[in-house]
């Protein structure tokens, strides 16, 4: 794949016993952003599983950077019981990568103060930059991102803007879903358009 982190070939995505997306082609480079974009149901979620290898295609085939990816779904995964500290060095135990990262992190999406608190008790935008912490932590060549956006206040939407561009200038390339403008430059980023 060269200096490409992610190609599609013919992909047909399904849901259940309905096929949503037909015959897809989408190369993701080095450096560069793909906004995936289009109305709610038309098949953006279940296009990122398949990219993820989280479900099998309906048809085609999926190419993937051997460097690995990261997945940011709709759901934080965060177990609610638990502080954000001890959610992320779960995470990291079963991802088997090291977890002193933690504590930069966390200061840089600005929940350090927040570290022992239940994540049950946090505000959804608080929980979303939680989750986005994982991308800092460990880094990979591949962004997956759905809706990673929501909830996010100007300032969250501003950390947002400066982990993208500073992964894009380390060569990473992202696949992001979004109904907003991604907080980034034009220069690198491409519009995909489904539905």
């Amino acid at each position: 794949m060269s200096d490409l982190l992610l190609r599609t070939e013919s992909l047909s995505v399904g849901r259940g016993d309905r096929v949503l997306l037909r015959e897809l082609t989408i190369a993701v480079g080095c450096g560069q952003l793909v906004h995936l974009r289009g109305r709610n149901g038309t098949g953006k979620t279940s296009l990122l599983e398949v990219l993820a290898g989280l479900r099998s295609p309906v048809s085609g085939k999926v190419e993937r950077t051997a460097g690995g990816l990261h997945w940011l779904g709709h759901k934080n995964a965060l177990n609610g019981d638990l502080s954000v500290l001890e959610n992320l060095q779960f995470w990291c135990a079963l991802q088997h990568c090291d977890a002193s990262a933690i504590a930069g992190a966390l200061e840089r999406l600005g929940l350090a103060k927040l570290r022992h608190r239940p994540c049950r008790t946090l505000s959804a935008g608080q929980k979303r930059r939680a989750a986005l912490v994982r991308l800092l932590i460990a880094p990979r060549p591949l962004w997956l991102l759905d809706e990673p956006l929501a909830a996010l206040d100007a300032e969250g939407l501003a950390y947002v803007g400066q982990m993208l561009d500073e992964h894009l200038q380390r060569d990473g390339g992202a696949l992001v879903t979004s109904h907003q403008a991604l907080p980034v430059g034009r220069d690198r980023l491409q519009l995909l358009e489904i539905g």
